[in-house]
């Protein structure tokens, strides 16, 4: 299997290179660079494109938000996973809508690290609990009125598509509908196409506006 190209940004230095140590260090995983800044963004993932960048919110000059849209817009393939020491809603708020698909803290585990980077990489959103309840209630907050679009989802999609508003990886659903994988993973294409998304976040986001579950 082919190893996942990490791009990391992360000004705090202890931290970076105990990261790019993990990354590098574990196999299924290859680091393809780690930056101080954000500086020359563009140039660093053009250089040698990442299939998931590691991205620091608090960063000298450009911030983790801003770096987000600039990732998205030139980049759009790559999955973005912000690391913070943050909680507070605005942040939340401002990642995700720039186009972050994930947000951890960085009291995260080395091992949940991984399992982030990995679970972003497959089309997961992975969150902590805290978060996760958080994007819920921000979206809720923000809700629309309900689709009148038939969505043509199964029952189980629906299921599917609950767990995911829930903040929940697609292991975590494989656990809880007592299905595969890879079935979970079959579903979670299936519900992108039929909502006509690209992403878990605009997933999401969509079934959260639209009060599709």
């Amino acid at each position: 299997m082919q190893a996942i190209k990490v791009a990391l940004f992360e000004d705090n230095k202890h931290l970076r290179e105990s990261l790019s140590i993990l990354i590098s260090g574990t196999p299924g995983f290859q680091l393809t660079g780690a930056y101080p800044d954000c500086d020359e963004l563009l140039y660093q993932l053009n250089k040698e494109l990442p299939d998931v960048v590691l991205m620091d919110i608090e960063m000298p000059g450009m911030r983790g938000t801003e770096a987000v849209k600039l990732i998205k817009k030139d980049f759009p393939e790559v999955q973005v996973l912000m690391q913070t020491v943050f909680q507070d809603d605005e942040n939340i708020f401002q990642s995700i809508c720039a186009g972050a698909s994930g947000y951890i803290l960085k009291t995260t585990s080395p091992a949940q690290y991984l399992e982030a980077i990995r679970d972003v990489h497959q089309g997961g959103s992975p969150m902590s609990p805290f978060i996760a309840r958080r994007v819920v209630s921000l979206f809720a907050q923000n809700v629309s009125v309900p689709s009148l679009h038939n969505y043509q989802l199964t029952p189980k999609e629906k299921e599917v598509l609950s767990l995911m508003v829930q903040g929940k990886s697609i292991k975590m659903i494989a656990d809880a509908s007592d299905i595969s994988y890879e079935t979970v993973r079959t579903h979670v294409k299936n519900i992108y196409s039929k909502l006509h998304v690209n992403c878990n976040t605009e997933a999401v986001s969509k079934a959260m506006r639209e009060k599709i579950v």
